[in-house]
């Protein structure tokens, strides 16, 4: 059911979750929404300390504080009455019922200490894909009330985290991890003791959202048209969040083309398994199956050497992308084996991260796991094999796009999360276009790479040389 910006802005106001994301778009009103709530509950409850953050102070004053919808312009009646003040050098605004407004920013990382005695009440971020998930998570533990006498209205609402953002920015993988893939849309969960605990809720929002913008300014659209990348155009008009502009994917991933419902690998595919090892940041177990042009239980014909991931096990902290559990490689060995005892699959080895065959204090990784009756095959890491693998899974993936498709191409089942979550946003590398960003969360992504480009069974839709 669509719903329009009326009931959305009534569920930000209304809704007993106490952490929410406003999210999605370009355009849709998100940083007025913002400024309103933050005056409606100044009025409402009295001694509020709401604190409303940007990453930089010069975005911080041009987006709240100029123009026909500012602070300034929805309280200059007030203002001219002195029921506020704005206190220009401290860079707050003040109501005469005690209630206050801290216009913040923290354009470093370490400019969250200053607000380390902090007791916010409200706290407000606007583009919280432009924080790290460590300057919010430290900015969300300031969040405390003492002593505020709520109305009945608002009990159980208070202390509360309202955030607004577009997709991208340093902080897409994280805040998309967060809000976007823990829960479906509009749905409220409660988070863990490790999450702060307080209920959760992501409020999408589109263009289409902000009317009064469209007929004001008809021709924003055309000028979002104008940022050149179609996935880009397409993440700010619709606020899609399964791309990254300038990613590795995002002009060729499309969710509902290869992310697909599981069915029942038939008996004459090739099934092997793949690895990328991770302690402190987390491995990734990818199983494969590639059709050997029969007809899928699904209905539909594959080409002949179609890849499908159709199942994985990614050993990450829960809520804390790119954060390892630390197993050690027998325990990983054990846990594949018992996912594999429970198919009627004949699986085999297939590529492995090749950093498992180094020795250290006659320590192997691969031996180890070759004790619990899991072996691999080492994947190539030659010169030039990165820029081949990526280009491999590109074109994969292109050719899922066809329809009908002549080439084998790249699908994955939609139930496997961190795969999703992770490769489709997959940043480049900065320095080297052509490779993704090690620094990233990109173990989903290698694991794919290493299938595609260099298994001992290559994947028939790619024509380099088999390794």
């Amino acid at each position: 059911m669509e719903l329009s910006l009326h009931q959305k802005q009534g569920i930000v106001f209304q809704s007993i979750a106490t952490e929410i994301l406003f999210g999605g778009a370009a355009g849709p009103g998100k940083s007025h929404l913002m400024r309103v709530a933050a005056i409606a509950w100044c009025v409402a409850i009295p001694g509020l300390q709401v604190y409303l953050f940007r990453r930089t102070f010069p975005d911080l004053m041009k987006n709240h504080m100029e123009g026909p919808s500012s602070f300034r312009a929805l309280l200059a009646e007030w203002t001219e009455q002195r029921v506020v003040k704005f206190n220009d050098t401290e860079n707050n605004i003040t109501f005469n019922n005690g209630s206050k407004i801290f216009l913040c920013h923290c354009q470093h990382e370490k400019d969250v200490y200053k607000y380390q005695g902090a007791e916010i009440h409200v706290l407000m971020i606007d583009e919280l894909t432009h924080f790290s998930d460590p300057m919010y998570r430290y900015l969300r533990g300031r969040v405390r009330m003492v002593g505020i006498d709520l109305p009945p209205q608002y009990q159980n609402k208070f202390p509360r985290v309202l955030t607004a953002s577009n997709p991208g920015g340093v902080g897409h993988n994280w805040v998309k991890s967060t809000f976007i893939d823990s829960a479906p849309p509009l749905e409220i969960h409660k988070t863990a003791k490790s999450e702060g605990g307080m209920l959760r809720q992501f409020v999408p929002a589109v263009m289409s959202d902000n009317p009064a913008l469209l007929e004001v300014d008809p021709e924003y659209a055309d000028r979002l048209e104008g940022l050149g990348n179609p996935e880009l155009v397409k993440a700010m008009k619709s606020g899609l969040w399964d791309i990254l502009a300038g990613g590795m994917f995002d002009d060729l991933f499309h969710r509902d083309i290869h992310v697909i419902e599981p069915f029942k690998i038939p008996g004459s595919w090739y099934i092997d398994r793949g690895f990328d090892w991770g302690s402190s940041k987390p491995f990734s177990v990818q199983w494969y199956a590639e059709s050997d042009g029969t007809k899928a239980p699904n209905g539909t014909y594959y080409p002949k050497g179609t890849i499908f991931i159709f199942h994985e096990y990614y050993g990450c902290v829960k809520n804390k992308p790119n954060t390892g559990l630390k197993l050690t490689a027998a325990e990983i060995a054990k846990k594949i084996v018992e996912i594999e005892d429970s198919w009627n699959y004949d699986v085999h080895p297939g590529p492995a991260d090749p950093s498992i065959y180094s020795s250290q204090n006659n320590n192997c990784i691969a031996d180890d796991m070759k004790a619990e009756g899991v072996k691999w095959k080492p994947a190539n890491n030659a010169p030039g094999s990165r820029k081949d693998g990526w280009e491999g899974v590109r074109k994969m993936l292109k050719a899922a796009r066809d329809n009908p498709s002549e080439e084998p191409g790249l699908y994955v089942f939609n139930n496997c999360l961190d795969w999703i979550r992770t490769v489709p946003t997959l940043p480049r590398d900065e320095k080297n276009s052509e490779d993704a960003d090690t620094d990233a969360e990109d173990h989903a992504g290698d694991n794919t790479r290493y299938r595609i480009r260099n298994s001992s069974r290559p994947a028939q839709g790619w024509t380099g040389s088999a390794h």
